[in-house]
This record gives C-alpha cells, sequence and structure tokens, in this order.
C-alpha cells in the first residue's frame, strides 16, 4: 500500500473533490441514467461542508475525501471518494475502519446512501452496514456501533 494520509478539508479543497466525484460516480450514474456533466459536480459543491471532511492524501498528493457529519442519532458517511487507480490498493478499507472505530467508541451508528449497483456496497456490507430502504436510485445503509467488548 503506498504511503497515505489524510488531513482536514478547506473550502479551497472543494473543486478537486467536485472533479474526482464526477469521474468515480460516472459509470453508475450513467447505468442509472442520472448523469448529467455540471449536475454532478454542482451537487458536491452545494453540499461541501470543510468541517465535517478530511482529504485523503497518498505519496503528498490529493487522492480523495471523506465526510463524516454529525445529524440526530448517528453521523452520515458522505463523499467519500477515492481515485480509480487507488480503488482496491486498500486505502479505502484502511480510511473505513478508522472512522468506524471513531464512532463506535462514541457509541454512535453511521448512515449512508450508495448508488444502486454500485461496487462500493460490498464494502461497507463487509463493515458491518445493511440496507435500511431503498429507491431506484439510492440504498440507504445504516451500520450499529459495535461495542469494545464485541
Amino acid at each position: 500500500m503506498a504511503e497515505w494520509g489524510m488531513r482536514p478539508a478547506s473550502a479551497a479543497d472543494a473543486e478537486a473533490v467536485a472533479e474526482l466525484r464526477a469521474v468515480v460516480l460516472r459509470e453508475d450514474l450513467e447505468r442509472l441514467g442520472r448523469y448529467d456533466e455540471q449536475r454532478v459536480r454542482q451537487r458536491l459543491r452545494d453540499g461541501f461542508v470543510p468541517v465535517h471532511t478530511w482529504v485523503i492524501e497518498v505519496d503528498g498528493a490529493f487522492a480523495g475525501c471523506v465526510s463524516l457529519r454529525p445529524e440526530g442519532d448517528a453521523h452520515w458517511l458522505e463523499h467519500f471518494y477515492l481515485a480509480p487507480h487507488l480503488q482496491g490498493s486498500g486505502i479505502g478499507t484502511a480510511v473505513l475502519r478508522g472512522l468506524l472505530e471513531q464512532c463506535d467508541r462514541e457509541g454512535s451508528r453511521v448512515r449512508l446512501n450508495v448508488l444502486q449497483g454500485s461496487a462500493a456496497r460490498r464494502l461497507y456490507e463487509r463493515h458491518g452496514f445493511r440496507r435500511e430502504t431503498e429507491d431506484p436510485v439510492d440504498v440507504f445503509m445504516v451500520r450499529e456501533p459495535v461495542s469494545a467488548s464485541a
């Protein structure tokens, strides 16, 4: 695995994240008949909250991002994108594991949504997420906290 780390995001990261989102989601959105070149970027810009977001860097370069936003009784895992050439390298699993361990310590459930048919769903299921609801585009998933004694 390449050397990687995370740093807090800033507003200046929004465009790099928007571009990565467009690349990472394109195939799934096209398959679902939902890809719009401008909308995929604008939805990120509209929902980007740097205070809840970390940038993933590999060998010192931008490689992805992830957000963990508190809301009500849970945290929402959002904007989890990793450059395609790094997918499958173990970095995404390590990032997810670290965030889930944090939520477990806090006793917080984690929610997310993933596009129907996305390969990312398998990653989430391996980490204890289960389907809560779904619609024709999204699968909404939840993971209950794991106690330290489990």
